[in-house]
């Protein structure tokens, strides 16, 4: 059940809600608009379920509502990242460590964490991690994987029971190389040559879906609370310069495997907080540049913006990041002229790819990591620095955890780009 059965995944925890308005059994109702009242059903169940609680006060299973300050529920997701500008190798269980500090922002629907400079040995490889239904679907997927890759080595991914973490897909992970003759006769460049063809396995080869394709990096994701997952993926056995994770709260997607975060395509991976407004606009816009995005997650199509942004338009990151969290045009007006024209070119030439709506992300790529907010910082980002160590985290207490002592903390403001690369010279 991955990406081309995604929505008929599960529901889990929304399936209470949607039944409030079931769409089937509302024949009178024209079916657009059954379908939107039961989507809409679906998106607001976790919040239905935190503030109504049935209790038999007042009458037998009476409904009552739940009073200030017996509830919480917290701005969305928790995502966390760290990045060893000096090139150190950070374990895995640090990740899992901080992440865990902010469980209570997450409801056990997904967590994932993305390591960069795990797989030295293989560094010069695309590491394809692939999730498979059945053993047709493996048998399907490595036939095509064959026709345009050279398999170097595959295996499963090592893991480990947690009980937290269940109904897992077959888990396999693959080190290829393009065939030369294959990328010869494409005329595209090996990078573009990868993505093409992942993207053409996720939508055409049935019950397999490929979440990972970068070089000496790779996204570990799954259902379950991040630090769960962190264990059946036994990260702690692993060690990289950079991770981000992710404890997931959906509120539009059910909670399965392949809509877990982080997001990748190449060495680019993102974690998100938040819910863009913009998503049918920024995903018909996308689309039209050859990419597919079968998640129905905003954090797919944040991940393939960036993607075309940067490696396909040639934009810096910061031109990136002042493309999908745009300044204002009365801010753009304060400005001094050079940034007033660069700013109105950006808005002028990508304005599709405005991303509107709450959000914090965290930007994995190779030899750096950025964390940058919304315009209006809707969702809560804080970024601290110890020595070569740079943080990132949806809470300070998720940092503190694994960093008790900070030369620098602070909240970036909101559509400020904080960008950390590997120090010069620096040889992974």
């Amino acid at each position: 059940m991955f990406a081309k059965d995604a929505k008929n995944a599960p529901h889990s925890l929304t399936q209470g809600a949607a039944a409030c308005y079931h769409p089937k059994q509302n024949k009178g109702v024209h079916a657009p608009l059954r379908a939107l009242l039961g989507r809409a059903a679906r998106a607001w169940a976790p919040f239905f379920f935190c503030i109504c609680a049935r209790r038999r006060a007042g009458g037998e299973g009476a409904l009552a509502m739940q009073r200030e300050g017996q509830v919480r529920i917290p701005s969305g997701c928790a995502v966390f990242g760290v990045f060893a500008q000096d090139g150190a190798r950070v374990p895995g269980d640090v990740p899992m460590r901080a992440i865990a500090a902010m469980r209570a922002r997450s409801n056990g629907l997904g967590g994932g964490f993305a390591g960069y400079g795990i797989y030295p040995e293989y560094k010069q490889y695309y590491a394809l991690h692939v999730f498979y239904d059945d053993a047709a679907a493996r048998a399907g997927c490595e036939a095509y994987l064959e026709r345009h890759f050279d398999i170097i080595n595959l295996s499963k991914i090592p893991t480990r029971a947690v009980p937290g973490v269940t109904d897992a897909p077959l888990i396999w992970r693959y080190f290829v190389a393009p065939l030369p003759h294959k990328l010869e006769d494409s005329r595209l460049d090996e990078a573009e040559y990868v993505a093409r063809r992942v993207i053409f396995a996720n939508s055409a080869v049935r019950g397999a879906y490929i979440f990972s394709c970068g070089r000496n990096m790779g996204v570990f994701k799954a259902v379950g609370y991040p630090e769960d997952v962190g264990r059946f993926y036994r990260l702690d056995e692993y060690a990289g310069y950079a991770w981000t994770a992710h404890g997931r709260y959906p509120t539009n997607t059910p909670g399965w495997w392949g809509g877990a975060h982080p997001f990748a395509l190449l060495d680019l991976s993102v974690v998100h907080n938040g819910e863009i407004s913009s998503y049918d606009a920024n995903r018909r816009a996308i689309e039209m540049h050859g990419y597919q995005c079968s998640l129905l997650t905003d954090t797919e199509v944040i991940t393939y913006i960036l993607d075309y942004l940067v490696r396909r338009q040639g934009l810096t990151l910061e031109e990136a990041a002042h493309v999908i969290a745009a300044p204002f045009w009365g801010t753009i007006a304060s400005l001094p002229p050079g940034q007033q024209r660069e700013y109105t070119y950006l808005r002028h030439v990508f304005s599709s790819l405005l991303v509107t709506g709450p959000f914090s992300i965290l930007v994995g790529f190779e030899g750096g990591m950025m964390a940058l907010n919304d315009r209006l910082k809707l969702r809560s980002m804080v970024v601290a620095q110890r020595g070569s160590m740079f943080y990132a985290a949806s809470e300070e207490a998720a940092i503190r955890t694994v960093a008790p002592q900070l030369d620098t903390l602070r909240a970036p403001r909101g559509g400020e780009p904080v960008i950390v690369r590997l120090n010069k010279g620096v040889q992974l």
